[in-house]
């Protein structure tokens, strides 16, 4: 032990330069040996208290503090205002200097570590300084949010809680604008824990105006005793609206931290999972979209990342100030939603309208049919009702609607339906509407709905593009079971002439189990993603051509060949993969035949050189493909062919030539009979005649009798 009294001043650098008793201790008592706890040396200055201003730390010198390069939150500046205790952080912001000066850059994630803000200090230089602002009296501890817990008020140096006896709405109001929170939402003694003494001794009597609750009139007498459980336990709404939309529940977010500001995310990563926290936030049910819109300049933002929103963190806590020409636009269902689902697209319904007294209110199956569920599903952003029935996804007590929806299924909203005009006042248990809608997701530009470039529907529909190609297979097989078109084939991408908008979705966000649509995110790009499913092989092509005739007929269902001559079945498909084969399956009356050859250029050609009439059946080629460890098969349509004796055809070869000519000596007879000449004549004429068509092979007669047998 240290045996002499040190005897400071308390001035002195160094303890050592301290005077010191002249004699020496040789003793000291058990549990007497120095214990000390220096405050950190912090400070907030130039605001109006010590709990507001810009955070300065010394080490070795005051310096103030740049956050820069990890972005300052709530919750971090939270750590400097208990150092000073102050209570709650209220608001962080970013103030600009002209010129560049030395400053500590501490980074936030050394902050949570539970390192003290001087350990976690580098020595640097920046404009850019830190401005916190923490509640000087008030604050609300054991909460989930900074604005819900159990109140406490600071005077004297000492926190007290508050009895809820000595505390109205009013007060509740003044209480949640001081911390930078919405309008108060719960006000409820015994909702943050138990508390013991010591507890705040007067009542306060707001008017709601005021900005901070110490500015309140309070009772001139002392309270000195509170029941248990009396304290006062309070929750106010989170600063949170969207505005520029067709109602409360759509429109830019904005965030209020010290200042009302729009919200922008880090590098497209708000899906429809992030958005789903302000909707609820809002009250508004489901997220159905979410998107970035482009302004024509910066301005001052706040940054929100979703995985601190995921976090359990409120969004003002997760916001740092930024600015940004990009801002994001939600749109929630104002009056539906589906709970307690495996997606946004299904669940049991519940709905809330001024006349449940804007209480969430389940839906029983017989006040709701087919046409009631398109409108709903429409409504979510979903594809159409796959599955309409109760009880499928758990029981639900009161309260329940009460009138009998009456869509037509055009409508945009249900609550825009007819209803019934009585009351239902029961409903049978396991009864209440349970929906299931479609994902909203298709393949398009392909050769069947299997196939082709993936676009999902949020919003809008858009191509999907991966995030640098992290799409295999198994990830595309998700879209196939989707679209119930069996297995993926293959996926990959395409190259557009210029960027379009499109949705960027992380395979790994779709492996969790979210909908393709929840883990889609704005963006722009000139790739695309093209699947391909095991139903999509393309139908074969089959066709026969005949020595007899050498023409094709491709199209035709019946062709005919002759007996003895050759004919050749062909089978063909669009290029679509390599290799491959075709089997020729032919079926007579009594037997059937398969022939196989492997596809070459995508196709094969079957060669009968000797037409029977055992060839007379029907023919198909069935095209079989073994690709990505999986076998698939595509059929032609089937083509009949028939085996005629070509006799018949000769006969009629020959003899319709000579049937002609004797058509037409008999006309000439005729012709000459009519005129009255005579028998006699006749022979003179047949002589003619023969001398012109016969005799003329053999030289011919003169030009006159040429002439005159031509008369």
């Amino acid at each position: 032990m240290w045996t002499k009294e040190f005897q400071c001043g308390g001035h002195e650098s160094a303890l050592l330069d301290c005077r010191s008793s002249g004699s020496d201790r040789n003793t000291c008592s058990p549990g007497k040996a120095v214990g000390l706890t220096c405050s950190e040396p912090v400070r907030l200055v130039g605001g109006d208290s010590h709990c507001a201003g810009t955070l300065e730390v010394k080490q070795g010198e005051w310096r103030p503090v740049n956050g820069f390069y990890s972005p300052w939150t709530l919750k971090t500046a939270g750590v400097v205002c208990r150092d000073l205790d102050c209570g709650s952080a209220v608001s962080v912001g970013k103030g600009e200097e002209s010129s560049d000066r030395p400053v500590w850059r501490i980074d936030s994630d050394c902050v949570h570590s539970g390192s003290a803000l001087r350990e976690c200090a580098a020595s640097s230089s920046s404009s850019s300084i830190l401005d916190l602002t923490c509640s000087d009296s008030v604050r609300l501890v054991d909460g989930t949010s900074l604005c819900s817990g159990r109140l406490e008020v600071k005077s004297n140096q000492r926190w007290s809680s508050v009895c809820e006896a000595d505390f109205d709405q009013q007060d509740a109001e003044v209480v949640c604008r001081e911390l930078g929170c919405g309008a108060p939402s719960v006000l409820q003694g015994a909702l943050y824990g138990e508390v013991e003494a010591p507890m705040w001794t007067k009542e306060f009597q707001c008017g709601g105006h005021e900005s901070a609750l110490l500015d309140c009139r309070s009772s001139g007498s002392d309270r000195n005793t509170c029941s248990p459980g009396k304290a006062v336990g309070l929750t106010c709404s989170e600063p949170v609206r969207l505005v520029g939309g067709d109602s409360h529940c759509a429109g830019t977010l904005e965030v209020k931290q010290g200042d009302w500001r729009p919200v922008t995310g880090y590098y497209f990563d708000w899906t429809l999972k992030t958005a789903g926290v302000v909707c609820r936030d809002l009250d508004c049910g489901s997220a159905v979209s979410v998107g970035e819109r482009k302004e024509s300049s910066d301005r001052p933002v706040w940054r929100i990342r979703s995985d601190c929103v995921h976090s359990g963190s409120a969004l003002r806590e997760c916001a740092t100030s930024s600015s940004s020409f990009s801002i994001l636009n939600l749109t929630c269902s104002d009056s539906v939603r589906l709970v307690d689902g495996t997606s946004l697209c299904s669940g049991r319904l519940e709905v809330k309208s001024n006349q449940s007294n804007q209480r969430w209110s389940s839906v029983c199956e017989a006040d709701f049919d087919q046409q009631d569920a398109e409108v709903v599903c429409r409504e979510l952003g979903c594809g159409a009702p796959s599955v309409l029935q109760g009880a499928l996804y758990g029981e639900v007590e009161a309260p329940m609607w009460t009138k009998e929806f009456q869509c037509g299924g055009h409508e945009s909203a249900l609550l825009d339906c007819r209803s019934s005009g009585s009351d239902r006042n029961t409903c049978s248990p396991g009864k209440a509407v349970g929906l299931t809608c479609s994902e909203p997701v298709r393949l398009v530009g392909g050769h069947s709905r299997c196939g082709g470039t993936l676009e999902v529907k949020q919003g809008d529909w858009r191509p999907v593009i991966g995030f640098y190609p992290d799409w295999t297979l198994k990830t595309a097989g998700v879209v196939c079971r989707d679209l119930d078109c069996g297995s993926a084939v293959s996926v990959g991408e395409r190259e557009e002439s210029s960027d379009r908008p499109v949705w960027r979705i992380r395979s790994d966000c779709v492996h969790s189990g979210s909908a393709l649509r929840e883990c889609a995110t704005s963006s722009s790009s000139s790739f695309v993603l093209n699947l391909t499913c095991s139903d999509l092989l393309l139908q074969p092509n089959i066709s026969v051509s005949s020595s007899m005739d050498g023409v094709s007929e491709a199209q035709q269902q019946g062709f005919q060949v002759f007996r003895g001559s050759n004919f050749t079945i062909s089978c063909s498909i669009q290029p679509q993969y390599p290799g491959g084969s075709f089997q020729l399956t032919f079926t007579s009356s009594n037997s059937t035949h398969n022939y196989t050859q492997p596809a070459v250029n995508h196709s094969a050609y079957f060669l009968f050189p000797e037409a029977e009439p055992a060839h007379q059946g029907s023919y198909s080629c069935v095209y079989h493909l073994y690709v990505f460890s999986h076998n698939f098969s595509s059929e032609s349509r089937l083509l009949s062919v028939t085996v005629s004796d070509p006799t018949p055809f000769i006969i009629r070869a020959v003899v319709l030539p000579l049937s002609l000519l004797l058509e037409n000596m008999v006309l000439y007879f005729y012709f000459k009979a009519s005129r009255g000449q005579k028998v006699a004549r006749q022979e003179n004429i047949e002589l003619d005649y023969y001398n012109l068509g016969v005799a003329a092979a053999e030289g011919g007669p003169t030009e006159e009798e040429g002439a005159q047998g031509a008369e």
